[in-house]
């Protein structure tokens, strides 16, 4: 498991406080908008909106709260309607970060990205510099105590997954993003219950940090994701598990 992915592992942890201070709410209510403007309001007819809704049914956020943004985003309710924006740079080492927005003033945003990056040892870059680092992947990951790895490998295949990764404590089911749904569906309906799941940006090289550059690009991955308009941050670093207890 790569080190972004077990960054990952460590959002999930910290989201309880995360939540207490809105962020992660503010962050769906965003994405639940967006996706019932663009695809419509019905979650079964529109596979980004069930995506954003069950996200925040899993960061404990009221129906109440759901429902309002759908209607947001559907025309129904009042709202400001959020641009998707897709900045690229780098961080500590040469990594390669990959930011994914939902703006209302591009201006603001790109003035709070490039002050993040350059505050900790990176730079924005133009567009396309590191996007072809990047594979749009779908991505399913289970809690690996009690599982039988070799019974979810084969149903994971079997339902159409690319491959299973084996990580720290966890797993993951990768597929190509048209058959993330398909996937997640026919495992689910075998009993398999993913503690997370969406369509990520994988990294297809990596660059290992140690010491005073994985501490910075820790520092830099919080950073970057507590800015209201950023909406997920991929980069391709990878910290072993030592240097990721150390300073994460």
């Amino acid at each position: 498991m790569s080190g972004h992915s077990k960054w990952s592992t460590i959002k999930r942890k910290k989201g309880a406080a995360d939540a207490k201070r809105g962020k992660i709410f503010t962050k769906l209510i965003r994405e639940i908008a967006t996706a019932a403007r663009l695809g419509g309001g019905d979650p079964e007819a529109n596979p980004r909106l069930r995506l954003a809704a069950d996200k925040a049914r899993a960061a404990n956020m009221p129906k109440d709260n759901i429902e309002r943004a759908i209607a947001k985003g559907t025309g129904a309710g009042e709202g400001e309607a959020y641009e998707e924006v897709v900045y690229e740079g780098y961080g500590p080492g040469g990594t390669a970060i990959l930011l994914e927005t939902l703006t209302d003033n591009r201006n603001r945003t790109v003035g709070d990205v490039r002050h993040v990056l350059g505050k900790h040892g990176g730079n924005l870059g133009s567009s396309g510099c590191v996007a072809y680092l990047f594979d749009k992947k779908g991505q399913l990951e289970f809690e690996a105590e009690g599982l039988d790895t070799d019974a979810l490998l084969e149903a994971a295949l079997e339902a159409g997954a690319e491959d299973v990764v084996e990580g720290e404590g966890a797993l993951e089911v990768v597929t190509t993003p048209g058959e993330y749904e398909r996937v997640r569906k026919a495992l689910e309906e075998g009993g398999y219950r993913p503690t997370s799941g969406g369509v990520t940006m994988q990294p297809s090289t990596t660059v290992k940090l140690e010491g005073a550059e994985a501490q910075g690009m820790l520092q830099l991955m919080d950073a970057l994701e507590d800015l209201d308009d950023v909406q997920q941050v991929y980069a391709n670093f990878d910290i072993s598990d030592d240097e990721m207890a150390k300073f994460a």
